[in-house]
């Protein structure tokens, strides 16, 4: 059984960056595929990025050429670094795993989950 532990939110001004780390612990996170999502007040959990186990990364595309999710399966750790942010992208942002081959946008597609991590970007 995956734990999940996200670290590296805060507050940042309008077009700065953060690094969001997503840890895992007891599971062989290699087999696991991995998103990011996020749920801002008021809405629905969205999927932001996410990185299969094997192939390559998907993300939404309000993030496209911003955000960059990448994958140490040596330290069991998944970032998520996210460039020129905007007042749009403050939320709390979650790191869901999967023991899947695929790569899933729905939420409820995935069975662990960590605490979260608030990100707030100022105007």
């Amino acid at each position: 059984q995956v734990q999940l532990v996200e670290s590296g939110g805060g507050l940042v001004q309008a077009g700065g960056s953060l690094s969001l780390s997503c840890a895992a612990s007891g599971g062989a996170f290699s087999r696991y595929s991995v998103g990011w999502f996020r749920q801002a007040p008021g809405k629905e959990r969205e999927f932001v990025a996410g990185i299969p186990w094997s192939g390559g990364p998907r993300y939404t595309d309000s993030v496209k050429g911003r955000f960059t999710i990448s994958r140490d399966n040596a330290k069991n750790t998944v970032i998520l670094l996210m460039n020129s942010l905007r007042p749009e992208d403050t939320a709390v942002y979650y790191c869901a795993a999967k023991a899947t081959l695929g790569l899933y946008v729905n939420y409820d597609m995935y069975n662990h989950w960590g605490q979260g991590t608030q990100v707030t970007v100022s105007s």
